[in-house]
């Protein structure tokens, strides 16, 4: 059976996308992405077995936002040439494949090349993001999109501790080999569930490439939004990556413990299904406003946390509230925009997200060795203050 491209209201959407595929698709974009983020509170150990130094241990979580970014401009864009199901299974299988050359790295050389490898085909997480948009009803969109980013915020959260729990049972390699094989598992399961969908675009792989570039030059909106969500993610990454030093440093918490304060950010990705009923609701403006702004005001808290863990905590529970309101309320802007070139917009919105947490995480590592806790605060602040005036700028320039 083929879906269309449009559904006509709830009732016949229902049948392509109820709760159960819902959930599986929910779950399958968390374990996709899952392998980006295992190497963030295991970076000293890491770093120690491999002989490799702060700088390059850093860049372990750089390459992850590189090849992520290098997929959702090459490979995403297949979603509106090939068909889907076929495309998302078989990035599944060949993450699964990276992740256990990531698993048996025997230096710092192979270990960055297995990460980039498995971020580049992790991108099937953001082919699924829109095919459950396609499938369900257009009013239902807010809520489909809230429930699959929730999946992949939690995948991504609950990476960080389920890394720190293995290390401590079985090494840092644990978790790569663990998630590989559940990765082999999703991919049946999408294969046997997924209803096929296939919505060419009539263009040849070039040609599509281009079209998603061009994009930026016709769509104001995309411009403006791809920019909010590029300063958010760096902001959001130069957190992530030297909260591992400080922890373990500063505090000398063990990679377990470090895991464990990742689940800190659960918060954020459960208020990504609040964010999605209000955008529902015609509340999207707003929504990214508040973001934006709370995002920024995080920093102050944060900042302080280098001397209190209480200012940490407290701090990193609202940046992740805000990091993710702020991506909700992106995403519904553009998935509003033009039905039928959904992946390309998700596309190219997603390249420039995950470029700009590339260029945060790249910037914190030098950031750290040169000015320790409180120029990463700094950094992190002023890029989140930029989403503010990008908005207020976009809020301006659209009216």
């Amino acid at each position: 059976m083929t879906i269309a491209l449009e559904r006509p209201g709830p009732k016949a959407a229902e049948p392509g996308l109820g709760r159960g595929l819902l959930l599986l698709m929910s779950v399958a974009t968390g374990l996709s992405v899952a392998g980006n983020y295992f190497a963030q509170p295991l970076l000293d150990l890491i770093g120690r077995e491999l002989r490799l130094g702060t700088t390059m241990a850093a860049l372990v979580v750089t390459a992850a936002q590189v090849g992520y970014a290098l997929g959702l401009m090459l490979l995403v864009p297949l979603g509106d040439l090939v068909e889907r199901r076929r495309l998302a299974v078989t990035l599944f299988g060949a993450t699964a494949g990276f992740l256990v050359l990531t698993a048996v790295a025997p230096d710092g050389r192979v270990l960055l090349a297995g990460t980039a490898l498995t971020a580049l085909t992790s991108v099937a997480a953001q082919v699924v993001v829109p095919y459950a948009v396609t499938l369900a009803a257009p009013e239902q969109r807010g809520r489909v999109v809230g429930t699959v980013m929730t999946g992949l915020l939690l995948g991504g959260l609950l990476a960080r501790t389920a890394s720190g729990a293995l290390s401590e049972l079985g090494g840092w390699r644990t978790v790569y080999w663990v998630n590989a094989v559940l990765m082999v598992a999703v991919a049946a399961l999408l294969w046997r569930h997924l209803p096929p969908l296939h919505t060419p675009a009539g263009l040849s792989y070039p040609a599509l490439l281009r079209s998603t570039f061009a994009l930026f030059r016709h769509e104001p909106l995309l411009r403006w939004r791809a920019g909010i969500g590029a300063l958010s993610l760096a902001s959001f990454n130069v957190l992530w990556t030297a909260i591992t030093f400080l922890l373990a440093g500063r505090y000398g918490w063990s990679e377990f413990a470090i895991g464990l304060f990742g689940l800190v950010g659960i918060a954020g990705a459960l208020s990504t299904l609040a964010a999605g009923r209000l955008a529902d609701r015609g509340y999207v403006q707003w929504l990214t406003g508040a973001g934006t702004a709370v995002l920024a005001l995080s920093w102050i808290a944060i900042g302080a946390g280098g001397a209190s863990l209480w200012w940490l905590l407290g701090g990193v529970l609202v940046l992740n509230v805000a990091q993710q309101t702020v991506l909700n309320a992106n995403q519904n802007v553009l998935y509003a925009l033009r039905p039928e070139i959904r992946n390309r917009l998700n596309s190219a919105f997603m390249t420039a997200f995950f470029a700009g947490g590339a260029a945060g995480s790249a910037l914190t590592s030098v950031v750290w060795v040169s000015a320790g806790w409180t120029g990463v605060s700094v950094l992190g602040g002023s890029l989140a203050t930029g989403t503010f005036v990008l908005w207020a700028l976009e809020r301006a320039r659209t009216r």
